[in-house]
């Protein structure tokens, strides 16, 4: 059964390089009752360096950008701290030795998830900070998913209720 009401979730995005996948994830996230964004580093952002409206962000995320609550900071190492001391747990999405398979793992009821740069992925610094990894199972060819796509499936997964 899914439910976004017994569970808060945060999304923190780390270095996302394009505003199409920045504003795609603000729309699936939202639809999802995703609490808050954090955007980190050279993620885009709903507005411009002077505060303007992006019209390429708000033409893929459909409004989302308006009632979803964002923060935009430059390091994630705060952030993840910040969240630690209230109690999220911090779970990165990553293929990575210590992965545990998304479906398989049942999240806290609060917790943040992290997804990264759609080339290198998490950083180490940011795996190691963290309380989970989890993966998404891949059983075609391609080892990957788009980061937008990725975000979207580990956060339906991580909300349900079971």
């Amino acid at each position: 059964m899914y439910s976004s009401m017994a569970k808060t979730a945060v999304l923190i995005l780390d270095n996302i390089r394009s505003v199409e996948n920045t504003g795609s994830i603000f729309r699936t996230a939202e639809g999802l009752g995703v609490s808050k964004i954090y955007l980190v580093g050279t993620t885009p952002a709903p507005v411009d360096r002077f505060g303007r409206k992006r019209s390429d962000f708000a033409k893929v995320s459909l409004g989302a950008e308006e009632t979803m609550d964002w923060t935009y900071v430059k390091g994630i190492k705060e952030v993840i701290e910040e969240l630690k001391s209230q109690n999220f747990q911090v779970i990165s999405l990553e293929q990575n030795e210590k992965s545990k398979n998304l479906k398989e793992f049942k999240s806290e009821n609060l917790f943040a998830l992290v997804v990264g740069n759609e080339v290198e992925g998490v950083s180490k610094d940011v795996l190691d900070l963290s309380d989970e990894i989890v993966e998404i199972e891949m059983k075609g060819k391609k080892e990957s998913l788009n980061v937008s796509v990725a975000a979207g499936i580990a956060l339906f997964e991580l909300l349900k209720i079971t």
